[in-house]
């Protein structure tokens, strides 16, 4: 994954099939900033047959373009049948999920961890 260095912080989106599981992995600042990697991401998350988990343990700050990555990944890969999940989510995701009423529709795995 590479990480898009911003004012000091870094954010990065990445994807890999690991196992039995395609990985979509998050961290940092998730924001506009990504736009390009969270489109390339997709695309090869969408190509691979597998189940999505999205990790978003390392999630630091996440805006509306990077929520909407989230639920635009959702849709589509369970528009062809697979599931989607998030692993190990914690407040900064969770809650704007919550927010805007979505937060039973991306099912966590792992032990989230409250912030």
């Amino acid at each position: 994954m590479h990480l898009i260095e911003k004012n000091g912080a870094a954010g990065g989106i990445g994807v890999a099939d690991v196992d039995d599981v395609t990985v979509v992995t998050m961290q940092g600042e998730v924001d506009a900033a990504l736009r390009e990697q969270a489109s390339e991401s997709m695309a090869a998350a969408l190509t691979s047959p597998l189940r999505v988990v999205i990790d978003v343990s390392d999630v630091t700050f996440i805006d509306s373009s990077g929520l909407a990555f989230v639920l635009q990944l959702h849709l589509a890969a369970t528009e062809t049948g697979r599931r989607v999940t998030l692993h190990d989510p914690h407040g900064t995701v969770t809650d704007l999920l919550a927010m805007i009423g979505m937060a039973d529709e991306i099912q966590p795995e792992g032990d989230p961890v409250r912030a």
